[in-house]
């Protein structure tokens, strides 16, 4: 089902996914980032969110060259073939799919650009996703040919841009930004994670990696700020045990943050499609 390394043969996205993937009616929302941000933890517990709150969600891990998917959720089976298609794994009661599933998370892949492009492609027609509500793809870091293709193969309802406080990776995000104006893909909205760290013990704050970019950011692109995320032992924990901390301290403060940007993810895409009824948007990405 995925190509394979010793191939030679580049093959581009045959670009026909749009109307199927738009008469499923599937809400997709991509998470986007660079590098280091915890894009994966917010693309997990956003994942996990929505599914909390009833609806039927998928999670596919695009991050070819770095699957974190698996790991973090503990997962080390392979999916199975039922009618030549693979059945995705799932827990907590969201569909997953990753390239980590597939040739091992330990596994260097060493894929030129159209052969990603081809794998991301077959991640999508070749998995029994079923009906979903909303397909929470977790893209890798960069503006390359991931991205691009998933602009070119099925409707996106969004993308979610997370990013740390501190300039340097705020330069990064406007690149993001920049770069899904230009495929016409909307900012739904930015997350500012690792904002703050708070002691547990003595109340102190400690600004670690600044405070405040993201949503600076926000008001200066005319998007909006989904909220922050503070530095959190009990999320790192999460993501090494394979429980994220919506479902393992659901009543946590952290948690909470994270249940609120999924309705307000789920609010942006639902007023962008009423808004643009003739081509709505399906799919969201978090970067």
């Amino acid at each position: 089902m995925v190509p394979d390394q010793g191939s030679t043969t580049e093959e581009s996205p045959s670009g026909k996914l749009d109307d199927a993937w738009a008469n499923q009616q599937v809400n997709v929302v991509t998470i986007v980032a660079w590098g280091g941000v915890g894009k994966s933890t917010v693309a997990i517990n956003l994942a996990c969110a929505l599914g909390l709150s009833g609806a039927r969600v998928g999670l596919l891990d695009a991050d070819i060259y770095g699957p974190s998917i698996p790991g973090m959720l503990g997962i080390q089976d392979s999916p199975k073939v039922v009618d030549q298609k693979l059945v995705p794994l799932e827990a907590f009661g969201v569909k997953l799919m990753s390239i980590g599933f597939l040739a091992g998370a330990d596994k260097a892949m060493v894929w030129r650009g159209p052969m990603v492009a081809r794998a991301i492609e077959q991640m999508l027609t070749d998995v029994s996703w079923g009906e979903l509500d909303y397909l929470v793809i977790d893209l890798p870091p960069g503006t390359g040919d991931v991205q691009l293709s998933l602009s070119q193969l099925i409707p996106i309802a969004g993308a979610v841009m997370v990013t740390t406080p501190q300039e340097v990776a705020i330069v990064d995000v406007v690149k993001g930004i920049a770069m899904f104006e230009k495929v016409e893909i909307p900012i739904l909205g930015i997350v500012e994670n690792m904002s703050y760290y708070k002691c547990p013990s003595c109340g102190h704050t400690d600004e670690i990696f600044s405070h405040g970019g993201g949503k600076r950011l926000a008001q200066e692109v005319g998007t909006e700020f989904f909220g922050e995320i503070p530095i959190d032992t009990r999320i790192r924990f999460g993501g090494d045990a394979g429980v994220p901390i919506v479902l393992a301290s659901p009543d946590s403060d952290n948690a909470q943050r994270f249940m609120d940007i999924a309705s307000k993810t789920a609010l942006k895409i639902a007023g962008s499609v009423l808004a643009k009824p003739k081509r709505s948007p399906r799919l969201a990405v978090i970067k």
